[in-house]
């Protein structure tokens, strides 16, 4: 069985577990040493140490993956460098997707109406984290401390930083020459980690989702269930539709195979809720599967688990909806651009923010007028969504990534038409002759 296929059962199973340990223990159907037996031992004990731990192990190659990836990425670009622009049509591209993202989700949100008819009265509270200010925002995207920066895990910083070594080596030499052979040697190292550590997935995944079911069940989705699905059609409509117009429109290729092959990537980031973590899947698979130079991928992935957040402006879309329709304020076409703006830009203002959903979210609904109390009552189904909107957030660094590389002429096509099988069976080839000198 593939590794594609057994993550997929993985993930079946970790929710069916879940779910029927939920049950179990909440209808009684157990007795009450039983009941305990399972919450201590299996839950809190087997499901969350492994789970904890396939989760470290991902954001353990995350800084020296990225930072090394990166530098090798820049270096190979030589003296005349295309950062700039490369960078330009980078930012761009994020943050024209975000725009569609929000303004998607508005019209959803205004259409399908979730909030109507719930009538809050303010019977829960929520206090709104303080968004950083952007000359804050500018002034940290800039590294004092280098290896600070690395052990803070701040991703903008570590790019920015990279970034400068890779231009120094291409630009120093022989030294530099002999430089950047090691750091393609150190990448040589990482991406052979990645590939071990993927091998482990499956038990990683399925324990990460039979806990969250186990604690939380279904009940939360039906409380909230207009709400819910809303949101996850937005996700839906914006992850595979969006993304393959774009990707058909802007270089010509085949949708169907793209996201066949960005499967493992989507499922890792469903799995762990997390872009950041789900970045060393992410960059293998866009070189190895997509086709796309690693001068490219190793700017645009990291950067776009830090700054894209499609799905999180989708949630903030429909949420800014949802709550004004339950506190039955009409905030008007005049406050739902203001939503669009103030969530475009916010998804780089808030970037390697902890908690940069809510934070945004408490950001859109300030500058609207809307009470904030109102983010407390979707907080239950918010932890759901998040493994949802996460999954459509690297799918749309992945076509980012083959966008900008076919425009910098960076992409090899070949590898890309190529199915995954054959791509599978072709990297086994290679690895063969250097297991048996081993």
């Amino acid at each position: 069985m593939s590794l594609t296929k057994r993550i997929i059962w993985a993930m079946v199973s970790g929710v069916a577990v879940g779910v029927m340990f939920n049950i179990a223990t909440t209808q009684g159907w157990l007795a009450a040493t039983f009941n305990t037996w399972i919450d201590s031992f299996i839950v809190d004990g087997i499901f969350d140490i492994v789970g904890t731990i396939f989760i470290a192990s991902l954001k353990l190659l995350v800084v020296p993956l990225v930072f090394v990836s990166l530098v090798c990425g820049t270096s190979s670009l030589g003296d005349n460098t295309r950062m700039g622009p490369m960078a330009g049509k980078t930012l761009v591209l994020y943050m024209f997707t975000t725009g569609v993202a929000i303004t998607l989700a508005l019209v959803v949100g205004v259409l399908v109406q979730p909030g109507a008819g719930i009538n809050i009265e303010g019977q829960a509270s929520y206090t709104g984290a303080e968004a950083p200010s952007l000359k804050q925002v500018l002034i940290n995207i800039f590294p004092s401390n280098p290896i600070q920066a690395m052990a803070d895990g701040n991703m903008l910083q570590v790019i920015v930083f990279a970034i400068l070594v890779g231009v120094a080596i291409s630009r120093s030499g022989e030294p530099g020459r002999q430089v950047a052979s090691f750091f393609n040697a150190f990448n040589d190292v990482i991406m052979k980690m990645v590939t071990l550590l993927m091998q482990l997935a499956p038990a990683g995944v399925f324990c990460l989702l039979a806990k969250l079911f186990a604690g939380l069940g279904i009940d939360a989705i039906w409380k909230l269930g207009k709400y819910f699905f809303a949101v996850v059609a937005v996700l839906l409509i914006h992850g595979l539709g969006v993304y393959s117009l774009l990707l058909k429109v802007l270089t010509g290729l085949n949708p169907l195979t793209f996201l066949n092959k960005v499967r493992p990537v989507i499922m890792f980031a469903f799995s762990t809720a997390s872009s950041n973590a789900t970045i060393p899947v992410t960059l293998r698979t866009v070189e190895k599967r997509l086709g796309v130079d690693n001068g490219v991928a190793s700017f645009t992935v990291p950067l776009g688990a830090t700054i894209n957040m499609d799905g999180t402006a989708i949630m903030q879309g429909v949420a800014t909806a949802f709550i004004a329709q339950a506190y039955n304020v009409d905030i008007g076409l005049s406050g739902y651009l203001v939503v669009i703006m103030t969530a475009t830009l916010a998804s780089i203002g808030t970037a390697g923010v902890p908690g940069v959903g809510l934070i945004t979210l408490s950001m859109v609904l300030s500058q609207v007028g809307l009470p904030l109390e109102g983010i407390a009552f979707i907080i239950g189904v918010d932890r759901l969504l998040d493994m949802v909107r996460t999954a459509v957030n690297v799918t749309g660094d992945s076509m980012v990534s083959i966008v900008v590389a076919r425009g910098e002429g960076a992409m090899n096509e070949e590898i890309f038409a190529t199915s995954a099988e054959q791509l599978a069976e072709r990297e086994e080839a290679e690895q063969a002759p250097k297991l048996q000198a081993g």
